[in-house]
């Protein structure tokens, strides 16, 4: 047998590692893309009556580091297969009506509901609409990935989705690691794992926009970081041009605009988006959005992991300043408080 040999290094551990870290950057550009279309999605049939394709992430051919984010189609009468996995997710619905089982518990969703589904709770979804139903989730499963942690289990038959959770402490000292983190563990239990749309209002923000949580800790949802709010641009309006890093993504609920993207807060390029489209805001770049039509509102819907991402980046690179929003384009932004907003209705 042919003995194995390790190549033998001979550049320093400086060369080594600066040539590595520069390569990475380079591939990683040509990965970026600042606006999917639904024609990009190439949807799979992964289940009788179920078909899912990515906007972005590995199985997409477009690798992200944060988030990935795939669209469900089900049939009428359809259901998912069950299944579990190490990293969690929220879910925005798109269309139809249907259910889903997120660890034994069972809710019932509408068009512009959002969902949970915490990190190993067993889940399924379906649909008895003869209209058939669409899920957009946003996922942290390319941050597990690249911790090495990233798993993907069936649920155990015959309770599909019940005991999926261990036996967690509950008596331990919470100063201890074990106590610590099943205190964690069994916060994301006891989370929020639906919000409905209509229960949390649309408000005015300083950005000139209106908007409101689906998914964030301030409602009760308790995930790896990942949060999600509904932003409606009024008629004809905008929102104030800022930057942070990525990445973040919205997805076009209604209407039409366009979006500018540039590493400077000048000359960069803009793209226009209309329902379906994905924006992917990358790195640390000057973006803002537009509403392009004179009369309707737009609504997006933001979806992003920054509060994982922007508070660990913080404690690493204080005090560099990782969300810029300049006091001079805040103060161009519209009174969202003003324009004569339609009424905030969702789709049957």
């Amino acid at each position: 047998m042919a003995s194995s040999r390790v190549r033998t290094e001979t550049r320093s551990h400086y060369e080594v590692q600066r040539d590595r870290r520069q390569a990475f950057a380079e591939d990683w550009r040509q990965h970026r893309q600042a606006l999917i279309r639904p024609s990009d999605v190439a949807m799979s049939i992964v289940a009788p009556g179920v078909s899912k394709g990515y906007y972005i992430g590995t199985d997409a051919g477009r690798p992200t580091r944060l988030v990935d984010c795939a669209l469900h189609r089900l049939d009428a009468g359809s259901t998912t297969v069950a299944y579990r996995h190490s990293w969690d997710a929220v879910l925005f619905v798109v269309s139809g009506t249907g259910w889903s089982e997120i660890d034994g518990r069972r809710v019932e969703w509408r068009p512009w509901d959002a969902l949970h589904i915490p990190h190993w709770a067993a889940h399924r979804h379906g649909t008895d609409d003869p209209r058939g139903a669409e899920l957009l989730s946003v996922s942290s499963e390319p941050v597990f990935e690249t911790l090495g942690a990233a798993w993907m289990l069936d649920a155990v038959e015959p309770s599909p989705t019940a005991g999926a959770w261990p036996e967690l402490p509950t008596e331990r000292d919470g100063r201890d690691r074990p106590g610590r983190l099943a205190a964690a563990a069994q916060a994301a239990c006891g989370g929020r794992i639906h919000t409905d749309y209509e229960d949390i209002p649309l408000r005015p923000n300083p950005k000139g926009t209106r908007s409101k949580f689906l998914v964030d800790p301030s409602i009760g949802s308790v995930t790896s970081g990942l949060t999600m709010v509904m932003v409606q641009l009024g008629p004809g309006l905008f929102q104030a041009k800022h930057r942070h890093p990525g990445e973040a993504l919205l997805y076009v609920v209604e209407g039409r605009g366009h979006s500018y993207f540039g590493e400077d807060a000048t000359g960069g390029e803009e793209r226009s988006w209309e329902r379906g489209d994905l924006l992917v805001v990358d790195h640390f770049v000057w973006h803002q959005h537009f509403n392009d039509d004179p009369k309707r509102p737009a609504r997006l819907v933001r979806m992003h992991l920054m509060e994982t991402m922007l508070t660990t980046m913080q404690a690493l690179l204080d005090p560099l300043p990782l969300l810029e929003e300049p006091p001079e384009e805040m103060a161009k932004a519209p009174d969202a408080s003003m324009p004569d907003w339609p009424d905030d209705v969702r789709p049957s």
